[in-house]
């Protein structure tokens, strides 16, 4: 008899952009994931979210300690930001590099900023050196062992390795390798196209896989995989079935469970295609999306709302609350993301978020 794949929830980590972890069962029909920007953090503590916080590893502990001791004195009676019930293990992994580790494997230089995450150099492949492109040898890559060194000293310090790379997916990753003309190319050269998704999936895969093999070692198992969809907007329903379902569903099936990020933005248009991935725990949305539909094309997958930082901090708390009956009438049980919460949002907006939730929720 099959199992039921287990659900996702999204996690947010302090400094760190959303992602997801597996769920506990008991999660309340309409779950708050709250999540600040690097310069929210800024605002109050005095953090270099720069090369040295993504590189060294002592200097992002002093930083995750002191961030989780914010959170705890702003908000004392929610659980931001925390990995388990506890708040252990500390988690050291989620977000370092942000969502630039695959490109950085590739060579894309890193662009570190005191007060946000890292982006990359906007430093393109041509034509030929796509066609040439390989994927790179872990073991002999600078950025992907720097990244196991950093893994070795947190088992050593820690003595668990909790947390998750930021992998991406596929086409955000070959967006960043490859710029706009990625697109052009799915016209008028898809072989030149589905070469680059082909090196990047492999890497992808191969990266995650060795990574989790080595938290399984300090008792930390990661038995799933996030693919972030963030650009899918820019291909359509049919090129994101035909270039890129496949390595979606690779994907899902490598680890046998699997989340879905969307962004904000409508989703409607790709659920078909959705619905063909397996395992998929986890699948988040815009409140533009068809929700209704949504939950029923996905009945046991754990849904999400990406709630955008604008109408959190401009929109009149009548139609927030308006929101929210319709997500949790159209669309629960689900979570609430409320990421990328900006500096000057004020805490009571964001507590009164978290209250209105657990009221719709009891």
């Amino acid at each position: 008899m099959a199992t039921a794949t287990p659900q996702l929830v999204s996690y947010i980590a302090p400094g760190a952009p959303a992602t997801r972890r597996p769920a506990t069962g008991d999660e309340p029909f309409l779950r708050p994931e709250i999540g600040f920007t690097p310069a929210w953090y800024r605002q109050h503590l005095d953090i270099d979210f720069a090369e040295k916080y993504h590189a060294d590893p002592s200097y992002r502990r002093e930083s995750v300690t002191a961030m989780r001791d914010l959170l705890r004195r702003r908000f004392p009676s929610a659980s931001i930001g925390r990995l388990g019930n506890s708040g252990r293990p500390l988690d050291m992994l989620t977000g370092v590099y942000g969502a630039c580790t695959v490109a950085a494997i590739y060579g894309v230089p890193i662009v570190y900023a005191a007060d946000n995450w890292p982006n990359c150099e906007h430093k393109y492949l041509s034509d030929e050196e796509v066609d040439r492109l390989q994927p790179p040898d872990l073991d002999r890559n600078a950025h992907f062992q720097h990244l196991m060194d950093q893994v070795d000293w947190i088992a050593r310090t820690e003595g668990t390795v909790a947390g998750y790379v930021n992998w991406q997916g596929v086409l955000n990753n070959a967006y960043r390798l490859r710029g706009q003309p990625l697109f052009v190319d799915l016209i008028e050269a898809p072989d030149r196209a589905e070469h680059l998704f082909e090196c990047v999936c492999e890497t992808m895969l191969a990266a995650a896989t060795c990574l989790h093999a080595r938290q399984q070692e300090t008792g930390f198992a990661v038995r799933f995989f996030t693919v972030s969809n963030c650009l899918v907007n820019m291909v359509s329903p049919r090129q994101y079935s035909q270039f890129l379902l496949p390595y979606d569903q690779r994907l899902a099936a490598a680890f046998g469970c699997v989340g879905i990020h969307n962004c904000a933005w409508s989703a409607t248009p790709y659920l078909d295609a959705y619905a063909q991935v397996p395992h998929v725990a986890y699948l988040d949305m815009g409140i533009g999306s068809d929700l209704a539909r949504a939950k029923i094309q996905f009945p046991n997958t754990r849904r999400a709302i990406m709630y955008t930082p604008m109408d959190l901090a401009n929109k009149p708390l009548e139609e927030i609350d308006a929101d929210l009956l319709r997500i949790a009438q159209e669309y629960g049980p689900c979570d609430l993301v409320c990421a990328d919460i900006e500096a000057g949002t004020p805490d009571e907006r964001v507590i009164a978020v978290i209250d209105r939730c657990r009221r719709l929720s009891e």
